[in-house]
């Protein structure tokens, strides 16, 4: 016994792991190193029984405490050991771990429900295109989908009028084959829905002429689409049944409608804030005063201070985006304010700005009387004759 690793070092867990750590650390293992997952590893399979053997100890109150006490040791004598997998792990639950690692292929023996019950039917998908406006304050959209309904000639039962399905003799009518298998934990069973009637326990041997056996038929629908105020990119609205018809008499499924929104050309959101950038003169900047601000309600008015800076951030309140659980709530709306430098200014401007800039200290004022004169027609004919 004293080639023989510690359990929990087996398992990588603390002594003091409580029974979800074991169980998470073994299906980490166990899915890992399964001879399923690794056919011919002789490596892994060795890994993987040392790892069963870890858990059906550790699993196991009694065992653990006996372990725990007197390591190893503790099931010298008609424990059985590693090497033949003799080990007892009746203790121990391994079902529900292999039903999650590979889907319920170890059945362990468990009952399941017949899966020719009442289902479901499943969703459809579609896409909606909507504007950034129609995305902010809701609107209603018109979607033309093909929808499944009932046959009319066989009432839904995929048989020709007048004949009945059948009950499937491969599976006699429960929907589902019950495979028997030997593993390393013994006998399992294998659950499998019938091949043959595709788990729903009938078969149809005339088949209706008008759904071809289907039991429905395709038509195209127009679907009144209510888009809420303040649905965002990529969300989806749902429309309860109108999807896929049930099965077996269960319940439509649902349409699920993608909500694309186009982008702004002034806005940009974040969850319910909206924001934007306004352009405003040196001297609006300078002076302070109104300025007009677009916002997704319309143009507004707003008083900035005198001195405002370049890249000055002011929130209008309550004129972002609606939440869409209530529409009287709305987020704010962010502008940054661009101070615009001129780029074409004639010599008024530029002579009225010199001396702004020299009354801020900035350059010399020009002397007085030096200021050119704007010549008249006689002045520029007088100096031509003269030249």
């Amino acid at each position: 016994m004293a080639d023989k690793r510690d359990y929990y070092e087996v398992l990588g867990v603390d002594k003091n792991a409580d029974e979800a750590a074991l169980k998470s650390a073994y299906r980490k293992l166990a899915k890992k190193y399964h001879p399923d997952v690794n056919p011919g590893d002789k490596e892994a399979e060795a890994k993987f029984k040392e790892a069963t053997e870890a858990y059906g100890v550790l699993s196991d109150p009694e065992k653990r405490r006996q372990y725990d006490q007197f390591g190893h040791a503790a099931f010298e004598n008609g424990g059985g050991g590693a090497g033949g997998f003799g080990f007892d792990f009746s203790g121990a639950d391994f079902s529900d771990i292999f039903s999650d690692l590979f889907g319920g292929m170890f059945g362990g023996g468990r009952s399941s429900s017949r899966s020719n019950g009442p289902m479901r039917g499943a969703s459809l998908r579609a896409r909606v295109n909507i504007t950034f406006e129609e995305a902010v304050f809701g609107c209603e959209k018109e979607l033309e989908i093909s929808l499944k309904e009932e046959c009319t000639a066989c009432h839904g039962t995929g048989a020709k009028p007048g004949t009945s399905p059948v009950t499937c003799t491969r599976c006699k009518g429960e929907g589902r084959i019950v495979y028997s298998q030997q593993s390393l934990f013994g006998m399992m069973q294998n659950v499998q829905t019938c091949p043959e009637c595709q788990g729903k326990g009938t078969v149809i041997k005339d088949k209706c002429t008008n759904c071809k056996g289907t039991g429905y038929t395709s038509s195209w629908k127009k679907i009144q689409v209510s888009v809420p105020a303040g649905i965002d990119d990529g969300q989806s609205i749902r429309i309860r049944e109108k999807g896929e018809p049930g099965i077996n008499g269960g319940p439509r499924g649902d349409l699920l409608v993608e909500v694309r929104v186009a982008r702004h050309p002034i806005f940009q959101r974040q969850d319910m804030n909206l924001f934007s950038t306004a352009p405003i003169t040196f001297a609006q900047a300078a002076l302070g005063g109104p300025i007009k601000i677009s916002t997704i309600d319309g143009e507004i008015e707003y008083k900035i201070k005198p001195g405002t800076q370049t890249d000055t951030r002011i929130r209008l309140e309550g004129k972002g985006v609606p939440s869409v659980r209530n529409k009287n709530v709305r987020g704010d709306h962010y502008v940054t304010l661009v101070v615009q430098v001129p780029t074409n200014l004639n010599a008024e401007a530029k002579e009225a700005l010199e001396r702004f800039d020299a009354a801020c200290g900035n350059r010399k004022a020009p002397a007085e009387g030096t200021e050119k004169k704007k010549k008249s027609f006689m002045d520029k004919l007088k100096e031509t004759f003269e030249d």
